[in-house]
């Protein structure tokens, strides 16, 4: 029986190992660390009947060992798709791909919404399953968020009920260039700013990456209100657009399929706009703050169209729409301060539209592992905002010189942990007569974390302990 080689324990490589398990594939996982937790992951696929091997690098002479030719090669989305290696395997004619390639393959007919984006592409995934959801279609959601594709497509495959109507899949840029042959049914971008640039190196190969995706779409839903999106805009021939903005001030390359106006959020009865537009549903409609979620909401609601849905639908699966934890998750409000949760914004650009969407004065957290990019508009909207910034983490040091360059009139204060910078945030936020304290690192999470949602889930046991 052929082998295919599994690369990486974590949560994409045991759901690839599985989903390959149960097709019936010969499987091997290798990972080149070893821990207590790895061997017992590694236990759990052993009685599955799957081979693990912990300790054993991505290398030539590991693929050498097995004395045969893999069939192909899935790696995980934390290894560089230009590995070595894997650029080896592919010169010698051994197919590699991503996890989320092989779930795509092994989903059959069921139509993917793909959502991808530097920000705003989680909460855009909650909220198109929870459309589809409200209307009445099965519509599970995974890949970036939540279950891994494999872990979905598998769950599907084992409960031995009729397929779902769709698919509902976050992807990243780490996870689309490892899966060219995903070609969603429908495909969202919701924005584009330098990040990941320590792996794709320019901004033009990340750009290029995302659009790959949208190219394979049959249906392409962009954001018009995205700058880099925006500028770009001459260069797509089919796509549907939509702004949460005027769209007369679009440029004369876009041609809105829905915006908002005058309370309410209007559709084109025909791409080229030459029919009168007709209202869909009120704006209003979703109560999570911020201008940017005005925009998730129209991506949302275009995919809810070429699903079937109507506005009426629309309009009431939104108003029960309770949120996304950890971005701008509001935790609770105590002593007329309102505590909020945007763990996920872990570049400056996220940092940023967090701040405008609330209203200050503020006290932020901010703090973690560092990323490249450009600080000016997350500073600006500090100096605009926050009354009180603390720092923690890593990242510390280097804030802090950014914030006195920047010439930050605000209270700055350096904190080793959120254990001991969340009660000073109440504090200040008292003494300062704020109105909310905002946790938006700007920050990967890996100083201190396994991930985003771990910083946050810590976040707010110390907000509900306070």
């Amino acid at each position: 029986m052929d082998l295919t080689v599994v690369v990486g324990l974590a949560r994409s490589g045991i759901g690839a190992a599985r989903l390959l398990n149960h097709l019936g594939h010969a499987v091997l996982v290798i990972e080149s660390q070893t821990s207590s937790a790895l061997e017992t992951k590694a236990r759990a696929l052993r009685q599955a009947g799957i081979a693990v091997q912990l300790g054993v690098p991505l290398h030539a002479d590991t693929f050498a060992a097995l004395g045969t030719a893999p069939a192909a090669v899935v790696v995980s989305p934390g290894i560089r798709w230009d590995h070595p290696t894997l650029v080896e395997l592919r010169s010698l004619g051994i197919a590699t791909k991503g996890e989320m390639e092989l779930a795509f393959q092994a989903s059959g007919s069921v139509p993917w919404i793909g959502i991808t984006g530097t920000n705003g592409k989680t909460t855009v995934t909650h909220l198109v399953s929870h459309l589809l959801r409200h209307g009445g279609l099965d519509a599970p959601m995974g890949g970036n968020v939540g279950f891994s594709g494999a872990e979905l497509v598998l769950a599907q495959l084992e409960r031995g009920a009729p397929q779902p109507d769709w698919l509902v899949m976050e992807l990243s840029s780490y996870q689309i260039e490892a899966a060219p042959q995903v070609t969603p049914r429908v495909g969202i971008w919701t924005t584009l700013t330098p990040d990941h640039l320590e792996r794709h190196g320019t901004i033009e190969t990340y750009r290029a990456i995302k659009r790959s995706l949208l190219d394979r779409s049959t249906v392409r839903i962009l954001n018009a209100d995205d700058a880099d999106l925006r500028t770009h805009a001459a260069s797509w021939q089919r796509a549907t657009w939509v702004t949460a903005g005027r769209r007369e001030i679009l440029p004369s390359t876009i041609n809105p399929s829905l915006w908002i106006e005058a309370g309410q959020v209007w559709q084109a009865t025909q791409p080229e706009n030459q029919a009168p537009a007709q209202p869909l549903m009120a704006a209003d409609c979703l109560a999570m703050p911020g201008a940017h979620n005005r925009q998730n909401m129209l991506l949302a609601a275009a995919a809810g169209l070429e699903a079937g849905l109507s506005g009426a639908q629309m309009e009431q699966a939104f108003r029960a729409f309770a949120g996304v934890p950890h971005r701008l998750e509001r935790i609770r409000e105590q002593q007329g301060i309102t505590y909020y949760n945007d763990s996920k914004a872990t570049n400056y650009d996220a940092a940023e539209v967090a701040l405008h969407a609330l209203d200050g004065p503020l006290v932020v957290l901010a703090g973690g592992e560092s990323k490249q990019g450009d600080p000016s508009g997350w500073l600006a909207a500090l100096q605009q905002k926050a009354a009180a910034v603390l720092l923690y983490g890593a990242a510390q040091a280097e804030f802090q010189q950014r914030l006195s360059q920047a010439s930050f009139s605000g209270a700055v204060h350096c904190c080793d942990s959120l254990s001991e910078a969340v009660p000073l945030a109440a504090h200040l936020a008292r003494s300062n007569r704020c109105r909310a304290v905002l946790l938006s690192p700007a920050c990967a999470s890996f100083d201190q974390y396994s991930d985003f949602e771990a910083r946050g889930d810590h976040f707010r046991q110390l907000v509900t302990s306070l």
